[in-house]
């Protein structure tokens, strides 16, 4: 039935949270602003038929609703897990861009569906054409 579960763990100090907030409104007002078709989801399953895994953030195209991309908020020692998690699943439900953000060292991590990791501008988002380093003001 679920045989391709990908399970995310819950991960909710304080800081982490607030990286989360500060995406959303960051990327929410370039929604609203139309700069992107992109909506941010916080915490939000990727399919909405059945029970899946629901990254920290999701990035929408509210025209297709189909997720261009999503973001994992960790800590250092939980980059690697974090970093194989969301390639699974970039890989199971289609998705083109992927992030990992380790909070503790400031340090983004940018992964693309068809390249993998993603080294140069690892905090651009071409999906929403956005540095999300910027949103973390």
């Amino acid at each position: 039935m679920n045989d391709n579960l990908i399970i995310m763990g819950v991960n909710a100090p304080r800081i982490h949270q607030a990286i989360i907030a500060k995406l959303i409104y960051g990327l929410t007002d370039l929604y609203l602003k139309a700069h992107t078709q992109l909506f941010p989801y916080p915490e939000t399953m990727v399919d909405e038929s059945q029970t899946s895994p629901a990254p920290d953030v999701l990035l929408v195209n509210t025209q297709t609703d189909l997720t261009r991309a999503i973001i994992e908020i960790t800590h250092t020692q939980g980059v690697k897990k974090d970093a194989q998690k969301l390639q699974e699943l970039m890989q199971v439900y289609d998705i083109p861009e992927g992030f990992v953000y380790d909070y503790k060292l400031g340090i983004w991590y940018k992964f693309n569906l068809s390249n993998g990791e993603q080294k140069e501008n690892a905090s651009w988002c071409d999906a929403a054409g956005v540095d999300l380093a910027k949103l973390l003001f």
